[in-house]
C-alpha cells in the first residue's frame, strides 16, 4: 500500500549522468587554403521523445473523496511463518508495510508450500486484500480449493486505499531488525511479483499499465532523511524499471529547476481488485463474508489449514503488537483520462489512475506517518496537498 517512490529512492536510482550535448567549429584544408566551416548543429538531448503532458486541474473543489490508509509496518518485515492453533495449521502472511501490492504474488509463492505441506487441497484464506487474492488465486493454480473469509470485500477494505504505485521496498524492514537472509527474501519476493503483475497488462479496464513518473526539486536534490532507518533494497533490483533521466526545461510543463523523469508499473487499483476477484470467483472459489475476534474462531471452519491475510487488522486478530501503524491519506481528484503520469513536488507525490487523480502528501522525511494510527480524514491535509502539485506546473489547468 506504499505510497509510492520517495525522493530519496529516486535519486538513489539516479545511476547515470545526462549529456546535453556541445556544438563544434572545424577546420578543414583545401588546396593550401584553410577555410571555417559552419557551426554543427547542437547534439540531440538523450532523452526520448515526449508528447506534452496534460496539466493536473488540482483545485480543491474537484477532491472527490478523501481516504486513509493504515500501512502494516513490522520492523523484522513480513511475517511468513506457520503456526498450529488447535486442530489447524496457520500460515502467516502479513505485515508489509506500504509494499503490500507490489509484492503480493512473490509474498504468496513464499508461503505456498507451507500451506500445501500437510498434503491438504482445501484451504482457508482469511482477509480479502491484496496479499488475501493474490495468495488464494496462487492456492488455485496449485490445485487448492480456497474460501476466503473476510469481513469486508476487496474494494471496502484497507488495499483499496493504496497508492497504486510499484513500491516494493517502501516501509518494508528496519534494516537493523532484519537478518542477513532477508535482502535475498525480499529481492526473490519482488522479483517473482514483477513478473507475475506483467501478465495483467493489456487486460480491460488496464488493471497495470507502466507510467512515467516525474520527480521535481526546486533546489539541488539532496537526501531525504530517515529518522526511523527502514531498509532500502531497490539497488538490488535496479534492473527492473529504468534509471532516472534529467530532462531540460523544453521537455516538461513543470516549473522546478530540477526535472527526472522514470517509468515504472501502476496498479489501477479498482480494476485490479475486481479483476482478481473475478479471476479467483471463475476458478471455483469462495468468498463469504465472516468476522473473526481471536485466533480460537477459527475452530468454526472446516478447513484444516488457514492463510492469515489480515493486514493491519492481525494487530487486534492475533495480538502481534510489533505492527506499526504507518498512516497514509489520499486526496482523490476527479478523473482526467488524459493524465496518465506521475509526479513528486513539494513532497506530495502525484498519480493519474483510471479511477481518480491520487494525491498524497509524503512529508518531510521517510517518517512521516510513522506510528499514527487515526484513520480520520484530514482535509486540511488534502487541500495543502492538491495545491502543491497546481504549484507544480508553469502554467495552471
Amino acid at each position: 500500500m506504499r505510497w509510492g517512490v520517495t525522493i530519496h529512492e529516486a535519486m538513489r536510482s539516479d545511476r547515470r549522468g545526462f549529456l546535453l550535448g556541445a556544438a563544434g567549429v572545424g577546420l578543414a584544408g583545401l588546396g593550401g587554403c584553410a577555410t571555417a566551416r559552419p557551426p554543427a548543429p547542437p547534439a540531440k538531448p538523450a532523452f526520448r521523445a515526449v508528447s506534452p503532458l496534460a496539466v493536473v486541474n488540482a483545485r480543491p473543489e474537484r477532491i472527490m473523496n478523501i481516504t486513509v490508509c493504515l500501512r502494516p509496518f513490522r520492523p523484522a518485515g513480513p511475517r511468513l511463518d506457520a503456526e498450529t492453533v488447535g486442530d489447524k495449521l496457520v500460515v502467516h502472511n502479513y505485515g508489509h508495510g506500504g509494499s503490500g501490492w507490489s509484492l503480493s504474488w512473490g509474498s504468496a509463492r513464499e508461503i505456498l508450500p507451507k500451506a500445501l505441506s500437510k498434503g491438504e487441497k482445501d484451504i482457508a484464506v482469511i482477509g480479502c486484500g491484496a496479499l488475501g487474492l493474490t495468495a488464494a488465486i496462487t492456492l488455485q493454480r496449485a490445485g487448492a480449493n480456497v474460501v476466503i473469509y473476510a469481513k469486508e470485500r476487496m474494494h471496502d477494505s484497507r488495499s483499496a486505499r493504496a497508492t497504486g504505485v510499484w513500491s516494493p521496498d517502501s516501509r518494508i524492514a528496519k534494516a537493523d531488525a532484519v537478518g542477513p537472509e532477508f535482502a535475498a527474501l525480499w529481492e526473490r519476493m519482488t522479483r517473482t511479483s514483477f513478473r507475475t503483475f506483467h501478465s495483467y497488462l493489456g487486460l480491460p479496464g488496464a488493471p497495470i499499465e507502466w507510467i512515467d513518473r516525474y520527480v521535481l526539486w526546486d533546489a539541488p536534490p539532496s537526501r531525504r532523511a530517515d529518522p526511523v532507518g527502514f531498509a532500502h533494497l531497490g539497488s538490488r533490483v535496479a534492473d527492473l524499471t529504468p534509471p532516472m533521466e534529467a530532462l531540460p526545461p523544453e521537455a516538461h510543463p513543470f516549473a522546478a529547476q530540477v526535472v527526472r523523469r522514470t517509468s515504472l508499473p501502476m496498479f489501477n487499483i479498482a480494476g485490479l481488485g475486481r479483476a482478481l476477484e473475478a479471476e479467483f470467483l471463475m476458478g471455483g472459489g469462495r468468498i463469504e463474508a465472516t468476522e473473526f475476534h481471536t485466533p480460537a474462531d477459527l475452530a468454526k471452519l472446516k478447513q484444516k489449514v488457514v492463510v492469515n491475510c489480515t493486514g493491519y487488522a492481525a494487530r487486534a486478530l492475533w495480538k502481534d503488537e510489533t505492527l506499526v501503524p504507518v498512516r497514509g491519506q489520499i486526496a482523490w481528484l476527479i478523473p482526467q483520462p488524459e493524465v496518465n503520469y506521475g509526479i513528486i513536488h513539494e513532497n506530495v507525490s502525484m498519480l493519474g489512475r483510471r479511477d481518480g487523480i491520487v494525491i498524497q502528501q509524503t512529508g518531510p522525511d521517510e517518517g512521516w506517518g510513522y506510528n499514527d494510527a487515526n484513520e480520520a480524514p484530514d482535509r486540511a491535509e488534502a487541500e495543502a496537498a492538491v495545491a502543491a502539485i497546481a504549484r507544480a506546473y508553469r502554467i495552471a489547468a
